[in-house]
């Protein structure tokens, strides 16, 4: 532990024992970015370098008010600063808008502290009923996060917005520009580029049930923000423009998307569900893919993983490049296939669903920055 940083916690815990809050964390972030420069420096002795190509190195960690260890915990304070270096960061964070302040979880990999080069960002919108706890630890996306060096954002869906924390993806209010919750979830991807070392060429979306639907829509209103998107066990952009209407495009399949609509905008996109979702009919995820691949060549393979049978289509347009992929999981429910039983809505069986987002998240940088 280096000596500012005992220094600094030192200072925080009489700010914190005067009362002074607020002081207290601007010593604790201090202290954490003293910390992060010499391991840069250690590990990385050219980072200094990255104020030059706009990489400001002193934005990868923002810290909220944390417990400041008190006396004789000095030790336990440097051993979770070596864990916090070499596993990676869950923050619990929040974002301000005209509308609110809303929570959201940030997982900042090693990496970001230890190297000058932007990192890819996912955000991941979670389910009904869930939380980004549980969503991050039924998809396992952090641990694969942690070995590729992404950061992951996980907006949170509170009761006051809906009683079952769903994202509102049947409401007009919400299915646009500019407004609602795909604008909060914008506005989370512009504050993360301004305070991180965030590729802007490699912001990608994905989500689960009513995550993948509000995904769906996302990247279809931001495209110039979002490289690809993932929707697993979702519905298409438009499906609903209400409760009743969502409820029929969960249990029958949303109607044809109309040719030329905003879907026409979406990135290249991964549908992934099971055909036996008995929660989001899977004809939702052929009308998803049906309105990305109008024109583009198709290829269909066949192959057994972990247990699962699983039809995986591409379509590709005139130049080779992939508009959309679907996996079609035999056998699977309503659950994230390849999951962890550590969470709600997860599946240990089939295709590992996350691995093959990043994969596909991975070839598909943005082309338009």
């Amino acid at each position: 532990m280096n000596h500012e940083f005992a220094r600094l916690m030192a200072q925080a815990t009489q700010l914190t024992r005067a009362g002074d809050l607020n002081g207290a964390t601007s010593a604790i972030k201090a202290a954490l970015v003293s910390v992060k420069a010499q391991v840069v420096q250690a590990v990385h002795p050219h980072a200094h370098q990255a104020h030059q190509t706009g990489v400001n190195q002193a934005d990868v960690i923002e810290v909220q008010a944390r417990v400041v260890p008190g006396q004789g915990q000095g030790d336990a304070a440097a051993a979770r600063n070596d864990t916090l270096l070499t596993e990676g960061e869950f923050l619990s964070l929040s974002h301000v808008d005209a509308s609110g302040t809303h929570p959201y979880k940030l997982f900042v990999p090693p990496q970001a502290l230890a190297s000058a080069t932007a990192l890819p960002l996912l955000v991941m919108l979670h389910g009904c009923s869930q939380n980004p706890d549980d969503f991050a630890a039924g998809t396992r996306m952090n641990e694969l996060a942690r070995q590729r060096g992404w950061f992951v954002l996980y907006p949170a869906q509170g009761h006051e917005a809906n009683a079952s924390r769903c994202w509102n993806w049947f409401m007009p209010a919400h299915q646009h520009r500019g407004a609602g919750e795909p604008e909060l979830i914008a506005g989370m991807v512009r504050a993360a580029l301004h305070r991180y070392a965030v590729d802007s060429r490699r912001i990608f979306v994905a989500g689960l049930s009513a995550g993948g639907a509000m995904a769906a829509i996302v990247a279809a209103s931001y495209p110039e923000l979002f490289a690809a998107v993932g929707v697993h066990s979702g519905l298409p952009a438009g499906a609903a423009s209400d409760l009743k209407s969502a409820l029929v495009a969960m249990h029958r399949g949303a109607l044809p998307a109309h040719e030329g609509g905003e879907e026409a905008n979406t990135p290249p996109t991964i549908v992934i569900h099971g055909d036996q979702d008995s929660t989001v009919h899977p004809l939702n995820g052929d009308r998803l893919v049906a309105g990305l691949s109008r024109g583009a060549e198709l290829s269909t393979e066949h192959d057994l993983v972990q247990g699962r049978s699983v039809t995986r289509r591409i379509w590709r347009d005139g130049r080779g490049r992939v508009k959309a992929e679907q996996w079609l999981v035999h056998g699977g429910g309503h659950a994230w296939s390849g999951g962890s039983t550590a969470g709600s809505y997860s599946d240990p069986s089939g295709p590992d669903a996350s691995a093959a987002m990043l994969d596909f998240f991975s070839a598909h940088p943005s082309q338009v920055r």
